[in-house]
């Protein structure tokens, strides 16, 4: 089973601190001696908010997980207990983000040491000037997993909103509510005289 963060919208209070988190968490250089032209702020979740509920949304790592069934190259794969893209090999095809069905990926330009990468053949008239294309690929949530701390977003949440779930809590969870129901289906039972 993999993990997954889950969020509280009655605790959420929509200050996007785990927006900031993540971009932290996943930036290459430091991020605060960069000039803000330089920083590629890419949050791998995304604070909704309406009139009636705020709160992050990012990937469920689902099971059996549409993205990675859709992905043409294999660039999304099971590891450690989470659903992760492979942005050195993702495409940018954009398959894997109409295939999810919480829109938690997104397409962002792709970076290596601090530089935009360009794609080597295709070209751009964009500004003016012909020039090769940024390179774009699928991004979103990997659980933090090269940090070793677990989701970045989860530790810094000021009102306690997003809980990290691993496998090990569901089954405890599950258990628990099972107990409580023929707890309480004994008691129905004795109360009706069944």
């Amino acid at each position: 089973m993999n993990s997954f963060v889950l969020a509280d919208p009655d605790k959420c209070i929509g200050c996007h601190t785990c927006e900031a988190a993540c971009v932290v968490a996943h930036s290459g250089n430091d991020l605060f001696e960069q000039e803000e032209s330089e920083i590629a702020f890419y949050p791998r979740l995304t604070v909704i908010e309406t009139d009636e509920v705020t709160a992050p949304v990012q990937c469920r790592h689902c099971e059996d997980a549409p993205c990675a069934n859709v992905c043409p190259n294999g660039s999304i794969t099971n590891k450690n207990n989470s659903i992760f893209i492979n942005q050195d090999t993702c495409i940018g095809c954009k398959t894997c983000m109409l295939a999810c069905p919480y829109g938690a990926i997104s397409m962002v330009t792709a970076y290596q040491d601090g530089q935009k990468q360009r794609q080597s053949g295709l070209r751009t008239n964009a500004e003016g000037a012909w020039s090769r294309k940024e390179r774009i690929v699928a991004n979103k949530c990997d659980l933090c997993d090269e940090s070793g701390n677990g989701p970045e977003c989860v530790r810094v949440c000021p009102t306690d909103a997003l809980r990290f779930i691993v496998p090990g809590q569901i089954d405890e969870s599950i258990a628990r509510k099972r107990t409580a129901s023929a707890q309480l289906l004994q008691q129905f039972g004795s109360l009706s005289g069944y």
